[in-house]
Parts: structure tokens; C-alpha cells; sequence
């Protein structure tokens, strides 16, 4: 199983709308980079959902239901989309400032490549999330 952190824009798909829907495709992603980490997924992957702009914090979890197919919402160009089951609504959300002053996070690319909507985690880094997340 690998790790994995996706943004959402809360005003437009948050977390909440996704534990009320249970199940959603993820679509729109336009970055060839992302687009990468999208297909590199695997089935039961553990994603982590962060908040962007307004909140600008982690606040759930969910699963990879179905790898990536073709983006439905593309008119043009090679893209793909994913399939993704809600998990749990982290019990103390993980800010972006806190993320920062965490040694163990210095290398994720929230922080060093700000603009990139999927990326990969390590298993520390998952476990530091989850872990701040508690406290």
C-alpha cells in the first residue's frame, strides 16, 4: 500500500461533501505531474485530503476505489481520474503552518512544490500526519 495527499478547494468539493457522498470520482486534475501520481495509484491506496486556500490543513482520509481512467471532464489532452471511497474525518485537523515546523515533513511536496494537487508520501510522513492529527 502506498500513500498519498490530494488538495481540494473546500468551496468547491470538501471533505464533508465526500463523507456524505460516500464515494466520488476524482477528476480535473490538470497537471502533468499529478496526473503521473494519479496513475501510479493502486486500488485500497490510504490518501490523505488537504484543504486548500481557506483552510489550509489536512482533514480526512480516504481510500483509492478505482485506479486511474480517462478523465471524463477532459476535452482535450491525456488525462486520467480516480475513483475514491471517504474515510474518517481527522479528529484535530494539520494545518499547513504546523506541517511547516515538523522536521519529519520538510521534504513533502505541499512544501516544496506548493502548486502540485497529488502527490506521494512517505510512510513517515503518513504516520507524522496521522500522528499530529491525534495530539
Amino acid at each position: 500500500m502506498a500513500y498519498w495527499l490530494i488538495k481540494s478547494d473546500p468551496e468547491e468539493y470538501s471533505f464533508h461533501d465526500l463523507r456524505k457522498d460516500k464515494k466520488t470520482s476524482w477528476t480535473g486534475v490538470r497537471n502533468f505531474a499529478a496526473r503521473n501520481n494519479l496513475r501510479a495509484m493502486s486500488k485500497g491506496d490510504e490518501l490523505l485530503v488537504y484543504h486548500s486556500n481557506s483552510d489550509k490543513a489536512v482533514v480526512g482520509t480516504c481510500t483509492v476505489a478505482k485506479t486511474a481512467y480517462p478523465d471524463p471532464t477532459a476535452t482535450d489532452g491525456d488525462w486520467s481520474a480516480i475513483d475514491i471511497r471517504a474515510g474518517e474525518l481527522l479528529a484535530k485537523p494539520v494545518t499547513l503552518a504546523d506541517m511547516k515546523k515538523t522536521p519529519a515533513l520538510a521534504n513533502i511536496g505541499l512544501i516544496t512544490i506548493g502548486r502540485l494537487s497529488v502527490m506521494p508520501l512517505t510512510d513517515n510522513e503518513y504516520a507524522t500526519i496521522m500522528a499530529m492529527a491525534k495530539k
